[in-house]
């Protein structure tokens, strides 16, 4: 393998720790929102957030996926702080990028309906109703995103971004993650056998339970 052949391009909040869990238990390496200690032997990238690499290397060389052929699949790639807002899968040139040094990759698009995924976005942590408004994000521009409404017509707006750059293509899964027959669809798509599927970081604030 040269590289991860599957990539994410689901929000947070999409049910993206589920597939990580899923896919890793299927046993695959998974990359997901930061590269923690005893992941990878590159010393340069333990600690440092997914997106952060994949556009440090897209600028460098070309290739976003340049230090991160440990790993089979890149998955949550956005990070949003005080100091940084980095949404990979929003890019379209860093996506066709991608496509351009790894021609056999596959994506998939973890789908969860808009209003759902606003209302736990708002309950998780301060994503939705700090750490989202504050940043400049595609589509979502500093001091908008503060009610669950602004934040679904954003998400949904993601999803139609994806359909139309990916519409004909055979590289492209989009799943609900609602769907009772999620787990057989990608396990076909990708052609690997799933021997978990369940529900990952579920949240517990008030209100209905969130997924990750």
């Amino acid at each position: 393998m040269t590289g991860p052949r599957i990539i994410n391009l689901g929000l947070p909040k999409t049910g993206t720790t589920t597939l990580t869990d899923a896919l890793r238990h299927a046993g695959l390496a998974v990359a997901d929102w930061k590269i923690r200690l005893g992941q990878s032997t590159r010393s340069d990238i333990i600690g440092e957030h997914v997106g952060k690499i994949i556009y440090a290397d897209y600028f460098d060389s070309g290739d976003p996926l340049a230090r991160l052929t440990e790993f089979d699949m890149i998955n949550e790639m956005s990070a949003v702080r005080h100091d940084r807002s980095l949404w990979p899968q929003t890019d379209w040139g860093l996506l066709s990028a991608i496509q351009e040094h790894h021609p056999n990759v596959r994506f998939l698009m973890t789908y969860r309906d808009p209003m759902k995924t606003a209302n736990s976005m708002m309950r998780w942590n301060n994503l939705g109703n700090r750490r989202l408004p504050m940043a400049d994000i595609p589509g979502l521009p500093r001091g908008f995103g503060d009610t669950e409404d602004a934040l679904a017509r954003w998400i949904d707006g993601h999803f139609r971004f994806c359909r139309r750059v990916f519409q004909g293509c055979d590289n492209f899964l989009e799943y609900d993650i609602e769907d009772t027959g999620a787990q057989d669809k990608i396990a076909a798509y990708l052609g690997l056998d799933l021997p978990w599927w369940g529900r990952s970081n579920v949240g517990t604030p008030a209100g209905p339970e969130g997924v990750s």
